[in-house]
């Protein structure tokens, strides 16, 4: 994500992180751990997004975040691979299940200048 941000960055466009711990647990940690989290632990090395990070949010279920909702039902599916939510339901932790669910984390939305979504990744 620092590389998208840093190549394209000047051209206007704006990289958004939004950590969420409905996918395996991956991110666990508190907000004001995050940033820390990712500097010394994963991927560590001194690591600093260069991006905005936002708090963290839940992007599926009754709790989703209202823009991941709008997001969701303007591009139901990946453009990259439309045909399923998730190889193992065990790791679905939400409810409802619907079939535009986010599936895994690092899942993207392209948004254009004018604010309409164009294509999900």
């Amino acid at each position: 994500l620092n590389e998208l941000q840093q190549r394209y960055g000047p051209r206007g466009f704006q990289v958004l992180g939004f950590p969420c711990n409905q996918f395996g647990h991956q991110e666990n940690a508190k907000n004001e751990e995050i940033l820390l989290s990712l500097e010394h632990v994963r991927p560590g090395k001194g690591y600093k997004p260069n991006f905005i990070m936002l708090e963290k949010c839940e992007v599926n279920g009754k709790n989703a975040h209202p823009l991941f909702t709008f997001l969701k039902e303007a591009l139901p599916f990946p453009h990259d691979d439309p045909s399923s939510l998730m190889t193992n339901p065990q790791y679905i932790i939400w409810s409802p299940v619907c079939r535009n669910d986010i599936s895994w984390n690092f899942e993207k939305f392209l948004i254009g200048p004018d604010g309409v979504p164009f294509k999900r990744y």
